[in-house]
């Protein structure tokens, strides 16, 4: 009989073991990586998430809920995890204003912080070549040294063409700044294709390929280009309430190719879980 999760292990998504042993040596090398990835430690093994005993197994939805509910998380780390999503991101403004309510405060390098919001909006707007001047006056290698945030650079700056129906000076930079990227990498061809692509149709917004016309297409390019100026500047390029989420979703996945029955979360924007019949998790589970 599979353990079903306990309070912390439904909120971050993590799986049981099917024994207690088993489930003990699991519990410690997540913990492990949770520590290392979140800085949560602060557990004891009574109150571990990853140590459940027999009477964890099989609960239903409202258990479930009950048991988060209950679990107590230290509202200053809380408070941290969100301070460093707002400053891995590059929501200065937000930072500042949720240090002053919860009176965390959280080194930062003002300069830098101030260029990548620069550099963020710019993406966001469609201005892909200041985004890409911003890019090289803050750090001149960066872009010339990563050849995929190059290409998808490039290629954003293409699908604006695009997006403006300048078509003819879409084909010819896509001749004069895309062409080399494709070459002896097939990811990127792919990518280079599916983006041509867009050229064949009419209303290319309407096209089966009209997610690349979606702002959150550029808010993707935006986090990358984030991302890849803090590993540049040696800093840690994901924030950790990212990581968690990962682990949410890794832990569900884990759950659904073993095909058992949980209260799985459903809408991560609102925390919704699935209601589920304990008799459903008893019968699958077994």
């Amino acid at each position: 009989m599979s353990a079903a999760l306990n309070p912390m292990a439904a909120a971050f998504g993590l799986s049981a073991s099917s024994s207690v042993a088993s489930q003990a040596s699991f519990g410690t090398n997540r913990q492990n990586q949770l520590t290392a990835n979140t800085g949560i430690s602060s557990m004891s093994s009574s109150t571990s998430p990853y140590m459940s005993s027999s009477s964890d197994y099989n609960t239903d939805r409202a258990e479930w809920l009950n048991r988060i509910e209950n679990s107590h998380i230290d509202r200053n780390l809380m408070n941290k995890l969100v301070m460093n999503y707002l400053v891995t991101e590059g929501f200065k403004e937000a930072a500042d204003k949720f240090g002053v309510e919860t009176g965390i405060s959280y080194p930062y390098d003002s300069e830098s912080l101030n260029e990548r919001i620069k550099i963020r909006n710019a993406i966001e707007i469609g201005e892909i070549e200041l985004a890409k001047n911003l890019i090289n006056n803050l750090h001149p290698e960066l872009i010339d040294s990563n050849r995929y945030l190059a290409f998808h650079l490039q290629q954003q700056q293409l699908i604006e063409l695009i997006r403006e129906n300048r078509l003819e000076d879409a084909l010819l930079f896509a001749q004069n700044h895309l062409s080399e990227y494709g070459e002896n990498n097939e990811k990127i061809l792919e990518e280079m294709e599916r983006t041509m692509a867009l050229l064949a149709f009419e209303k290319p917004n309407e096209s089966p390929f009209e997610e690349l016309l979606h702002p959150v297409h550029r808010q993707k390019l935006a986090s990358e280009v984030n991302s890849a100026i803090l590993e540049f500047e040696n800093l840690e390029s994901n924030a950790k309430l990212n990581t968690l989420i990962k682990m949410l979703l890794w832990g569900q996945d884990q759950l659904d190719k073993k095909s058992i029955v949980y209260p799985k979360m459903t809408d991560l924007a609102n925390a919704t879980i699935e209601d589920v019949n304990i008799n459903q998790l008893i019968n699958s589970n077994q």
